[in-house]
């Protein structure tokens, strides 16, 4: 195995919870599979290393131990009494080191027995209009994923053709070496590690049992999503390997902006222009809302920016029942042209104005 750090070999930091521990090492152990790279000795070492790192990482002890002895620790194979290394025993007497060993090589007595692995979660993109993000949508999401190959029921052998026993190992998947008066179990490179052969590879996937292939999967878009909502469909992502259970698919809603509303939360704010005499004097006007035109009365002195709150008028809440607000901003607009009239009769309100907004400048 090799000496390189185990949290490096998983990608992870070495304060990692368990959980990222666990995300980590299946990701890696998916991609580096022997049977989804049949012939690729490369890959077959760097499965090694994954499920040599996730071994000592994923069990608490263990992972106490490398942490304080690091990969020289007995626990890890390093030496013993004697400088003899615990690897150098025939792991069918060792026990508890045995079941160790044949969590990394998928065997330690009688047959090898493959680990189960949870499928791969998948994150899919789901562009919405910002009037679908409000009321909700029902409609399917294409996803790439792999599938049993329907040629060979995803053995991976070609049809009227099966899966053999190792003829090397007996279907253990892994070898005694003898070193001296000790023996070590390593990895069949015949079968690598798997306990079996394919002798004649399906055409269609190439012995791996899987093929890449789009779904469509449907999805029900709640009312009130936002720009980044994530939507998840249980078992809908990457098949697990050899029955472990399949992931899920992430739906993220991507929300176009909207040209009348901003969105805060679950209320919406919206920019209505009123004009000097109605923020003077007071108006009632009509304001759009996501469930149509609604009267709005302006109060008199409004000035230019002033939040008036309709309740209820906003966003469906996705927590909980109910709807935001519909906040209306007031924005007094200003002519840039005046006809002859309006001229006169702001000159009039000039003269007989007696508000000096700036008398607070000068105090």
């Amino acid at each position: 195995m090799s000496s390189r750090d185990l949290y490096e070999t998983l990608g992870v930091s070495r304060s990692a919870s368990a959980d990222e521990i666990k995300k980590a090492y299946r990701k890696l152990a998916r991609r580096h599979h022997p049977d989804a790279n049949p012939g690729d000795k490369e890959a077959e070492e760097r499965f090694k290393e994954v499920q040599n790192a996730y071994d000592v990482l994923s069990d608490p002890e263990k992972r106490k131990q490398y942490d304080t002895f690091g990969a020289g620790g007995p626990q890890m194979g390093g030496a013993g009494p004697g400088g003899v290394r615990f690897e150098q025993f025939d792991l069918g007497d060792l026990g508890g080191f045995g079941d160790v060993f044949s969590n990394l090589f998928g065997g330690g007595g009688g047959r090898a027995r493959s680990r189960s692995m949870r499928g791969g979660d998948i994150e899919a993109t789901l562009n919405l209009s910002f009037e679908d993000s409000l009321r909700g949508a029902e409609t399917r999401v294409p996803v790439e994923v792999d599938a049993a190959c329907a040629t060979c029921g995803g053995s991976g052998a070609k049809p009227g053709t099966s899966p053999k026993t190792c003829p090397e190992c007996g279907g253990r998947g892994v070898v005694a070496e003898s070193q001296g008066p000790f023996a070590i179990s390593q990895p069949c490179r015949r079968c690598r590690g798997a306990g079996m052969i394919i002798e004649k590879p399906c055409p269609t996937c190439r012995g791996s049992g899987q093929v890449r292939r789009t779904k469509q999967y449907k999805v029900k878009i709640p009312a009130g999503v936002k720009d980044g909502t994530r939507i998840r469909l249980k078992g809908k992502g990457e098949p697990g390997l050899n029955g472990g259970l399949p992931g899920d698919l992430f739906v993220v809603t991507r929300v176009a902006p909207s040209p009348l509303y901003e969105r805060r939360g679950a209320d919406l704010v919206v920019e209505v222009p009123v004009t000097y005499p109605e923020a003077a004097l007071g108006a009632t006007v009509e304001v759009p809302t996501p469930d149509g035109t609604i009267s709005l009365k302006i109060p008199p002195g409004s000035e230019s920016g002033k939040l008036l709150r309709v309740r209820g008028h906003g966003a469906p809440k996705l927590k909980g029942s109910g709807r935001g607000d519909l906040l209306a901003r007031v924005r007094v607009t200003v002519p840039k042209k005046l006809s002859k009239v309006e001229k006169e009769a702001l000159e009039q309100l000039k003269s007989v104005s007696r508000e000096n907004p700036r008398e607070r400048l000068v105090r």
